[in-house]
């Protein structure tokens, strides 16, 4: 989830985007972090974060409504990403880079991961009740609906699956947005969705880069068995320069109210872009390295949303 879409941080037997865990006994820290592992947590909270961002963008909401959307958030992109986890037990399997996953090394019955999921998903969904919009826990079911169902469906079938998975990125925005008053319909969440839908995309095809000849060993759907590396390195690079675009529609539909930030957003969208032009030409090799500006580049952005709206709510 955001996303498709927030925060796996190149050796690539030990890569961050999925770090595998060591075996360890039952119920010490290890199994622990083995259900920490289950829920991706670090993603799970950037999908918070982007639903705070909605909320305040709002700007019609109390401050009260956003502990509880953050959390439902939260639940609800755990539970998923524990869904997914379960689904994709027996391909993990397949690949050195999740064979270490919990369910694939055996440290987490299948049985015990599926309740979790459920348990996560209703209990986000509950808390999403409690903030005044029906529409909000009915957004994160969809957005379940669209991930653990259309996308992770598509994953195993076709190598263009990441487009219509990104989209489920846009969905915590929305949900914050109109659990802090908006509307659905406004064209300013138009913009601030589609941002965060431009955003996911470069992920997926940095990680193709990386791993792409790893799922076509294991018999899986991979951007390397049909574009050449030169070109996944252009098409990686056009949709970094796409997403630092898509920022500047955040502040032209007005969601942005101080100059100041309206200046730190489009500096940030140069450096983005900077960091894509690099990456074409070969100055910026370590897929990593790219991977975490994207992030650290979202992170900024969220941050100056966050400082652009906060003093309204004080």
């Amino acid at each position: 989830m955001i996303v498709a879409s927030l925060l796996k941080n190149i050796h690539l037997s030990k890569s961050p985007f999925h770090p595998p865990l060591q075996r360890g006994k039952e119920g010490d820290f290890s199994n622990a972090c083995s259900y920490l592992c289950l829920c991706k947590v670090k993603i799970s909270f950037f999908a918070s974060l982007s639903a705070a961002a909605g909320l305040l963008l709002s700007a019609r909401s109390p401050i009260v409504t956003l502990p509880l959307l953050i959390t439902g958030i939260f639940l609800i992109a755990c539970g998923a990403c524990a869904l997914n986890h379960w689904q994709e037990r027996d391909t993990d399997t397949l690949m050195a880079r999740t064979a270490g996953r919990p369910m694939p090394a055996g440290r987490i019955k299948p049985g015990h991961a599926l309740c979790l999921a459920i348990i996560l998903i209703c209990s986000g969904c509950a808390v999403l009740v409690s903030v005044g919009a029906i529409a909000a826990p009915l957004l994160g079911l969809a957005a379940v609906l669209w991930y653990n169902g259309l996308y992770t469906w598509l994953k195993t079938r076709t190598v263009f699956a990441v487009i219509p998975g990104a989209l489920v990125g846009a969905i915590p925005p929305a949900i914050g947005w109109i659990a802090g008053g908006g509307s659905l319909w406004e064209p300013r969440l138009a913009a601030l969705s589609f941002f965060f839908f431009m955003w996911q995309v470069p992920h997926f095809f940095i990680h193709m880069l990386a791993f792409g000849k790893e799922y076509e060993e294991a018999g899986l759907p991979s951007l390397t068995a049909v574009f050449t590396g030169s070109q996944l390195y252009r098409l990686t690079f056009q949709w970094i320069i796409a997403a630092a675009v898509s920022l500047q529609l955040v502040i032209l539909f007005g969601l942005i109210q101080s100059p100041i930030v309206g200046i730190s957003l489009s500096a940030a969208s140069l450096w983005l872009a900077v960091q894509g032009i690099n990456f074409m030409r070969g100055r910026e090799l370590d897929y990593i390295s790219v991977f975490r500006r994207i992030n650290y580049f979202m992170l900024i952005v969220m941050l100056l949303m966050f400082l652009d709206k906060l003093p309204a709510f004080l």
